[in-house]
């Protein structure tokens, strides 16, 4: 990716380690975060000798109210979200927030209208919405050449050793296997999908802290596409996406940041390579593209399919009896 100026003032809302990755994936585009805020001041002093930042704000409202930023980039646990959200909307910022980005459809919905009422761009942080191959992988999907989608499988799973303290595993920091990487298949499956799933079944085995660690999950949309998704904490998986067409079909490994995919066509058995962008530049895709649509140049966010997915994750959340301590 070739080095750009950025054109507006970003700010982050977070320390941890994926706004280090964006921190860094400013740098390679010629820019960097103008100002840094985290919940703990000592934390973003940290944070911004780190990576060259100038300023420090000793708390997120100092941040929101400081008039030479433009995008406020939200990367604290997501139960924490939706205020800061709003608060930075309200303040006439943009916002790009890690997902989930909120932890349920009626908390996204009144940061959705609350970012149009102030003509503002809202935004998850998806990256695969963003990258160079999934671009790619639509146009040719949306061309015909594969015809229609019959069904989508995806695949992740990671081991995470059982604490009940740690945020994967703690109802209080929104912890379960749905918010933290089934977000990811389900955005990837609804990428591919021509409309919104409406019929849910699932599985879900529960972890002692009453958060979800792995699942099972069938989707199926009015256009008889369905999606098959399979989660889980405790074990590893590979992250890996099948979507079957009726000429063919698609597989990539690695989805969230892909870069490489494959086509099987039915008819020969051919396996043709498909390539595009570079998974080190992941982050650097959103950061462009957050930008143009802050200019107005693009719609490229897909707050649309953000609010689909979140969707799906409320209603079998509630299916499963699982409600955060905000929820209450």
């Amino acid at each position: 990716m070739a080095k750009e100026n950025m054109r507006f003032s970003w700010a982050t809302l977070g320390c941890g380690a994926i706004a280090g990755e964006m921190a860094q994936a400013m740098k390679r585009l010629g820019g960097t975060f103008c100002g840094v805020a985290g919940r703990r001041p000592e934390k973003a002093r940290a944070f911004a000798a780190a990576y060259g930042i100038e300023k420090v704000y000793e708390a997120p409202d100092e941040l929101f109210r400081d008039p030479d930023i433009d995008i406020v980039y939200i990367s604290t646990p997501h139960n924490t979200h939706a205020p800061y959200i709003c608060r930075a909307l309200a303040a006439g910022k943009h916002v790009l927030a890690e997902k989930s980005i909120t932890l349920n459809s009626d908390e996204l919905s009144r940061a959705a209208a609350l970012a149009e009422e102030k003509h503002r761009i809202l935004a998850e942080a998806m990256t695969l919405y963003h990258m160079p191959l999934f671009k790619k992988l639509d146009g040719l999907v949306r061309s015909g050449a594969l015809g229609a989608l019959h069904i989508a499988q995806l695949n992740f799973g990671s081991y995470k050793p059982y604490d009940e303290k740690n945020r994967f595993f703690s109802k209080a920091l929104a912890g379960g296997a749905l918010l933290d990487i089934g977000i990811y298949a389900l955005s990837c499956a609804r990428w591919f999908m021509s409309e919104k799933p409406e019929e849910l079944l699932s599985q879900v085995r529960l972890a002692a802290t009453g958060v979800d660690e792995e699942a099972g999950l069938l989707l199926k949309n009015r256009a008889g596409e369905m999606s098959a998704v399979t989660l889980s904490l405790r074990a590893r998986q590979p992250k890996r996406a099948t979507l079957a067409f009726d000429k063919g079909y698609i597989e990539i490994f690695d989805y969230p940041r892909a870069d490489k995919a494959a086509i099987v066509w039915t008819e020969d058995g051919r396996r043709e390579e498909i390539a595009a962008g570079a998974a080190d530049e992941a982050l650097g895709c959103e950061v462009l593209d957050m930008e143009a649509a802050a200019a107005g140049e693009t719609n490229a966010m897909h707050l649309d399919y953000t609010t689909d997915v979140m969707e799906i994750m409320t209603r079998l959340r509630r299916a499963w009896g699982l409600q955060y301590p905000e929820e209450a």
